[in-house]
Parts: structure tokens; sequence; C-alpha cells
């Protein structure tokens, strides 16, 4: 098993094998270089392909271990191994994990100090809580999905970016380690409920702040950030391709202004009647040239115009080559740690395989 290094080096977590918000939280704790063990399923148990969750990727800095944990015997391997953990992490719907006979109440019974994250989309609590669900299904009851897209037509459809990874990865690990500095100063672990309605519903709070002061409209496309902004919104090029425009600041809109060759028009920003007047100048300006001519142009300004890269061109923008923002690892352009601390710097590590009694001799 490969010794970590990092901001996390000597925190061990078991990760229990799942979908969605768990393998991108052990994914990033691991970078940090937190000592996880992944237990997945044997093959002969429906483990399945690893790689359909992104394998490649977000399993990779940790060690996977195979039990069947409805075999009485793994399971007492897994416990033996929880045990010697500061954390666990899984993500089943509440009460799998009680019925697999390694829930919080016999773990804390045997582990005082373990930190136990569970991970799912309605909570371990409320009516909801035992239904099926998925990313979008989250996003709809919390605000969110209503405020994405166009007037008139349904909610776009997000990328799982927003409820899985955001409301749901981000808030595991910001409660696992808010309750792993608590049992370093305490000597007492906690359960910690991650929901990623919950999540979700905190990261829409600057909206929720506005609504009632008649900064936001609880309508789509109607407001500052949700595309109805004509300096807030994407453009189409002559070749077909994007640009995003951002220029929310008066100085910066007036640079953009400029760049197109507009600035006779004098416009209001924030004269919201002006608006689709804008928007139909900045469409036919930004028709005239290439994304790519627009994005020369725009460079080397604070206009706030970049080009909307597609997966394939992102890890080769001088900006994300010079940050090393992707990293190249058996062909594969690997997002990279983040982010950078200066004295304990993350580090990406193989994926590995080992016994669980091997893990068990070494954590003792």
């Amino acid at each position: 098993m490969t010794k970590l290094s990092g901001p996390l080096a000597g925190i061990r977590i078991v990760e229990i094998d799942a979908i969605g918000p768990v393998p991108l939280a052990a994914m990033l704790l691991a970078d940090m270089g937190a000592e996880i063990i992944r237990v997945a399923r044997p093959p002969s148990a429906g483990a399945g392909d690893w790689d359909d969750v992104g394998g490649d990727i977000l399993h990779r800095s940790r060690t996977v271990i195979h039990l069947d944990l409805k075999r009485d015997d793994d399971r007492a391997q897994l416990l033996d191994l929880i045990d010697r953990a500061d954390g666990l992490i899984e993500g089943y719907r509440p009460g799998v994990i009680e019925r697999l006979g390694i829930g919080p109440d016999l773990c804390l019974a045997r582990n005082p100090r373990l930190v136990f994250g569970r991970m799912t989309g309605w909570g371990q609590s409320g009516p909801l809580a035992m239904r099926a669900g998925h990313d979008i299904n989250y996003l709809s009851i919390t605000g969110a999905l209503h405020a994405m897209g166009e007037p008139g037509q349904p909610p776009s459809v997000p990328l799982n970016l927003v409820g899985d990874y955001g409301g749901g990865a981000m808030f595991l690990i910001f409660g696992l380690l808010s309750a792993l500095l608590s049992a370093q100063r305490t000597g007492r672990g906690q359960v910690v409920d991650a929901c990623i309605t919950d999540g979700v519903a905190s990261l829409m709070s600057l909206f929720y702040a506005w609504q009632p002061k008649g900064l936001w409209t609880d309508a789509p496309a109607s407001n500052l950030l949700d595309g109805a902004a004509p300096f807030y919104r994407c453009y189409m090029c002559a070749d077909g391709r994007h640009v995003a425009v951002g220029c929310l600041e008066p100085k910066f809109f007036a640079q953009m202004v400029d760049g197109l060759g507009l600035s006779d028009r004098r416009y209001d920003q924030n004269d919201r009647a002006a608006w689709p007047m804008m928007q139909a100048d900045f469409t036919a300006a930004f028709a005239t040239r290439t994304r790519d001519a627009w994005a020369d142009h725009f460079a080397h300004t604070d206009a706030c115009v970049t080009p909307v890269l597609a997966m394939a061109e992102a890890p080769g923008h001088p900006h994300n080559q010079a940050r090393g923002t992707f990293v190249q690892r058996d062909g594969i352009a690997h997002p990279a740690p983040a982010p950078r601390l200066d004295l304990t710097e993350g580090a990406i590590t193989e994926a590995a395989s080992a016994d669980v009694a091997d893990i068990i001799r070494q954590w003792s």
C-alpha cells in the first residue's frame, strides 16, 4: 500500500463502495493524503465494472479490498478495519448499512472516535428518505432546478455538478472534516448526515437572501445571474462555437462594449428595459468573428469574455497548462488535486488492491 503525504496524511478512512458523491469525496480526500481503503464487492458478488462510475479517475489514490458484506467472515474483517479507522463514508439508503450489521451504533460502540459519514439524496429522515432519486430530483425540491432554463420551457437539465457533487460530495467532505477535528479535541466521534437536498439549499443561500428584497425574481431567465442579463450569458460566434460573457461590473462592461465596437451606443447597463436591445446588438456583433478570434481579441482585457471550450479542448488551454490543472496519466486527462497548498501539496497516486488482513496489520 502506497504511503501518502499531504495535509490529511495519517487520517484513515474506510469507503464503502458507492456511486454518485461518495467516490468523488473519497478521491478528493485521498488526493490530500488521507489513507482510504475502498471496500468493493467481489466480482462474483455482482460488483460490476468499476469503470462505469468513472473509476479510471474517481477511484485513484486509494487501495481497494473486496469483501462480501453478506458473509459473516467478511463482515467481521471489515469491523476489525473500522475499529482502526478515523472515519467511514457510505452511500446506502437509510437502514441498509444497519441491516448489513455495520451500522453507526455498532461501529461507534466499538470505536468511539469514529466519524461515520452517511451520504444520501434525501437525508436519513423525512418523508422522502426511503425513496429513490437522482441529482435532478434532489435539485427539484430546493428551488434550484426551477431557476435554470428558458422562460416558458421546462428547466434545463444540468450536469450533476450542483447536486451530487456540489450539494453532496462537498458537504460530505465538509461534515467529515469538521467531525474529525471535533473528534481530535473531544475523543468522541459522531454521525454525519450529508444530504444533497440540504446541501443544495445551502448553496442557494444568496438567492434566498435576494428574493425577499426584490433582487431575485422566482422565474427562470429573468435575473442577473440566470442568463437574462445580456452581459452575463453566452453568444454564438461565426463558426458556430460560443464565448462566455461575464462583465457584471460597469468598468468591465465598458471594456466589453468597447471591444465590440459599440461604445457609441452609450448603454445604461442596468436599464432592464434596454436589455433586449443590448442582447440583439451583442448577438449580431459576436456573430461577425470566430470564437477563437474573439478570445484573442479580448485576451488581454478585463472584459470578462472567454471561449467556451469543449472537454477535449480544456486541457490544452494555456492557463490550464500553466497551472497544471490537468495531468495526463495513462492517456487520460486527470483533473489535478485541488485546492493547492504550499506546504503539504496533494498528489495523485495509483489505485491499488490489497488483502484486508494486510491492511488490518498495517493499521494496528
